[in-house]
């Protein structure tokens, strides 16, 4: 039997994450990004760590593109998962280049880092696409909201600016309308538990993106 809601279950997701994205928009590191303030320490820890995390949920959308009920949802997450890589590669390097080396920075992955990849990683391969697909999500959604809420006002710094500009992009926003009609899709054919489960997987994974950017803030490293 599936669940019976009254709104898209993408509104269901989102009222789970809805506070910690007005959270994530009042950091200090989202607020010093587009009032150009922001040490680019903590943007290069940032840029550093989300290659790290790009190359895991790569993995992440390959195990939802093996798990996904259509063909064409088995193309499109593929296509993601390949798109992370190149992101990771190509605009990665590309801001790492202008940043320089930081001799006092850890490189290697760091514990929040390595802690939300782990999650997505296990909830990806042991859990339903549902599940999967819940886990993956705020990555690709809380994004989208971060890029079109920071693109009025940009930054003057020029680093940022392109960074901000990169994920309000309108091919990057298609991509995540695309995401979000499966997610109501598949909703609709959840029972109830199943979607409890889900929006479970997408509020934690919704605190870690939180997390993945304080830490940047912190200058985060292992403690022993």
């Amino acid at each position: 039997m599936t669940a019976t809601t009254a709104v898209p279950f993408r509104e269901r997701l989102w009222a789970a994450g809805d506070a910690v994205y007005r959270e994530i928009l009042d950091h200090p590191f989202l607020r010093g990004l587009t009032d150009g303030s922001l040490p680019h320490a903590a943007f290069r820890h940032f840029v550093v760590q989300d290659s790290h995390y790009l190359r895991d949920y790569a993995r992440a959308l390959a195990v939802c593109a093996a798990k996904a009920p259509t063909e064409e949802d088995v193309r499109a997450f593929a296509a993601d998962a390949a798109g992370a890589l190149a992101a990771e590669q190509d605009m990665h390097a590309e801001f790492l280049a202008e940043l320089g080396p930081d001799r006092g920075a850890q490189d290697g992955v760091l514990p929040t880092t390595r802690a939300y990849t782990s999650y997505l990683l296990a909830t990806a391969y042991g859990g339903s696409f549902a599940e999967g697909l819940a886990a993956v999500l705020p990555c690709y959604w809380i994004y989208a909201r971060v890029g079109e809420a920071l693109l009025a006002a940009s930054s003057p710094d020029p680093l940022y600016a392109r960074w901000i500009a990169t994920y309000a992009d309108e091919e990057f926003q298609t991509v995540v309308r695309r995401v979000l009609e499966l997610a109501d899709r598949i909703g609709a054919e959840l029972s109830e538990a199943e979607q409890r489960r889900a929006v479970e997987h997408f509020a934690t994974t919704a605190r870690y993106e939180w997390m993945f950017w304080d830490a940047a803030w912190r200058g985060e490293s292992w403690p022993v």
